[in-house]
């Protein structure tokens, strides 16, 4: 199951997803910035008591598509920007549309 937070911005975020996961006895795949994939769907009962965790420190489960996309966007912009070692070789808008696997100007995804 894949979950998106909202305001996942550092290292120090994901740190604190992983705790509040472990806190809540939540097993997790991965953690990337705004993304966690859990290798079971989450119940109702578990998916309330993690946003509400999540809440304490700024952070937010996400269901809404465009919310989920500008939250995408804004990692790649991050990644970008903080953790990239040389420059692009393309422009951001092409950039983020390689990256995200959708088309730029009409953001409609060209695969699934």
């Amino acid at each position: 199951m894949k979950l998106y937070i909202k305001n996942m911005v550092c290292i120090r975020c994901k740190m604190i997803v992983a705790e509040e996961f472990e806190n809540l006895g939540i097993d997790y795949l991965s953690i990337e910035l705004g993304l966690v994939e859990t290798p079971n769907p989450l119940s109702d009962i578990q998916l309330a008591q993690l946003d509400k965790a999540l809440n304490k420190s700024g952070l937010e489960l996400m269901d809404n598509k465009k919310s989920i996309l500008i939250e995408k966007i804004k990692h790649v912009v991050i990644e970008v920007v903080h953790y990239s070692e040389s420059r692009l070789k393309t422009n951001l808008s092409d950039h983020i549309s390689n990256k995200l696997g959708y088309d730029y100007t009409s953001c409609i995804p060209e695969y699934s």
